[in-house]
């Protein structure tokens, strides 16, 4: 089964971010837009495997705050932590 690639690059808001995932990870489309239904979409509503490769994450940090980062940051750790099949490359 090939992996898809979900590439975050310039994120500078929260909608920015979900818009993206939505798009490319195809989340359903009763995801909430809130950072606990993302928590609850990726553990269990996307069909894996696949990665995230998130690239310019300090420019992203600045856009969304470092509090906001760092919980993004530690959904989709927690996430490739609970499932196998979900890998993670983060380009500070």
């Amino acid at each position: 089964m090939s992996v898809r690639v979900c590439e975050l690059h310039h994120i500078h808001s929260l909608e920015q971010l979900f818009a993206e995932l939505s798009r490319q990870l195809r989340l359903p489309p009763h995801f909430g837009a809130n950072l606990d239904a993302l928590y609850d979409a990726l553990s269990n509503d996307v069909q894996g495997p696949f990665e995230v490769v998130w690239r310019e994450t300090a420019e992203s940090r600045r856009h969304l705050g470092a509090d906001v980062y760092a919980t993004i940051l530690e959904i989709l750790e927690t996430v490739a932590e609970e499932r196998g099949d979900v890998t993670l490359d983060i380009h500070h």
